[in-house]
């Protein structure tokens, strides 16, 4: 299962790298992925695990960068 993410606030490119590297980490993240043009992150993960990968990712993002909302796209 695929989710995609918009990242308000997402203004620097090695923050953008940052919070992938830190999704990668995550477990149950099969890929991850963040386009700093579009701010846009993308998760692959098995759907039984996707609620509580969601909630770690969102945990992450706001640990690594407190101005960046995650927004469903």
């Amino acid at each position: 299962m695929k989710k995609t993410f918009r990242l308000e606030g997402l203004d620097c490119a090695n923050c953008a790298m940052k919070i992938e590297n830190a999704v990668k980490k995550i477990e149950g993240v099969d890929e991850a992925s963040v386009n700093f043009m579009t701010t846009k992150l993308s998760i692959r993960a098995d759907r039984e695990n996707m609620p509580e990968i969601l909630k770690e990712t969102e945990k992450t993002v706001k640990q690594l960068e407190p101005d960046v909302d995650m927004v469903k796209a």
